[in-house]
């Protein structure tokens, strides 16, 4: 019988997610880590004791496939943090349509695949929580960067629904509205960029929220961030 609670990072690498994958370890969690490529993280893998997979979150096999190795290799997870995203910038009119297409491939679609096979095994263990990672773009649609726009508007749509659909059956939905840039780890001094390790605190802490007060939808930005 699982007992150990289990986190599934998808999107892992350095930044936001290396330090919530850090957080996991220090509250004890088996931790899973998936990206496209696991190049970068061996040193991540080693102080967290995860377990790695590669995985194209955009990509419907491969995602169900992560899953299903998950589930053998560790257990059904228990919190889920979809983290990819993909960006194109320019001139709307000179924007490559098929490159387009692939931003949106990975910053939405990729959040529904994650998002439905999460979903699929937390109804069946009882409970669970599944974040997005969203940003200043899930809210703003800023000149010459559409396709991040609908990338990111899709997901903050996929998870509002997912939350309306799934808590009633104890499921935690969330999505995190990233305003601002995120500083290296350990910051410069100044806070004026967002530090990792305080987001990952703000995401354990609404994961640990108590399902008489949950929260699904958070905006997190420096002091000095306008808004």
């Amino acid at each position: 019988m699982q007992v150990k609670e289990i986190g599934l990072i998808v999107g892992a690498g350095e930044g936001l997610s290396a330090a919530v994958a850090r957080i996991m370890a220090r509250e004890g969690m088996a931790v899973a880590l998936a990206a496209r490529s696991l190049d970068n993280l061996a040193a991540l893998a080693k102080e967290t004791d995860a377990k790695t997979y590669a995985c194209d979150a955009s990509d419907t096999r491969q995602v169900a496939s992560l899953f299903e190795s998950v589930d053998r290799d560790v257990g059904t997870p228990t919190w889920v943090l979809f983290n990819p995203s993909r960006r194109s910038r320019g001139p709307l009119v000179d924007l490559d349509p098929e490159t387009v297409k692939q931003d949106i491939l990975v910053t939405c679609f990729g959040g529904f695949l994650v998002g439905q096979q999460a979903a699929k095994r937390m109804v069946k263990a009882g409970g669970g929580s599944i974040f997005f990672t969203g940003a200043s773009a899930s809210v703003k649609g800023y000149a010459r960067s559409a396709p991040f726009a609908m990338g990111k508007f899709g997901l903050r749509g996929l998870a509002q629904s997912m939350a309306r659909e799934f808590q009633p059956q104890n499921l935690h939905i969330a999505h995190f509205v990233i305003d601002g840039s995120i500083a290296p780890r350990g910051g410069n001094g100044k806070d004026d960029r967002l530090n990792p390790d305080s987001i990952a605190e703000t995401y354990l802490a609404i994961h640990r929220q108590h399902r008489s007060a949950w929260t699904w939808e958070i905006e997190l930005r420096p002091w000095t961030e306008t808004f």
